[in-house]
């Protein structure tokens, strides 16, 4: 892939990425936005925050992701974790709480199937 071909395929994940938190807060799953600009601005700084937490974690000699429930578990909790952080960054996110966090971690994931699902659909991915 060219450079042009990356750069575009980084905003577009954006995109889609601010569209996911902004159907999220939209439907009161565990977070709230004040439009969509918060949405994408929120969806780059999760991206940042993440990379950031994996990082210092992996520094410590932690490494996240595994399989089966115990993974799956860790990696919500450290996506609500990321969700917390976040909203730190973000004037237009409020996440509502751990248990919001949880909740808006799992909803961002639902969402992000189904649009991938609707896409793949349309062959648009």
């Amino acid at each position: 892939m060219d450079l042009l071909g990356l750069i575009v395929n980084i905003v577009l994940s954006f995109l889609l990425a601010g569209l996911v938190i902004w159907i999220v807060g939209r439907l009161g799953l565990g977070l709230e936005v004040s439009g969509y600009k918060a949405a994408l601005i929120a969806a780059i700084v999760i991206a940042i925050v993440s990379w950031v937490l994996t990082w210092l974690l992996g520094q410590a000699g932690i490494t996240l992701g595994g399989t089966g429930v115990l993974g799956g578990i860790v990696n919500l909790i450290v996506a609500a974790v990321v969700l917390m952080i976040s909203e730190r960054f973000v004037s237009g996110m409020r996440v509502k709480g751990f248990t919001g966090a949880i909740v808006a971690a799992l909803a961002i994931g639902v969402v992000n199937w189904l649009l991938v699902l609707v896409l793949e659909m349309i062959g648009l991915a």
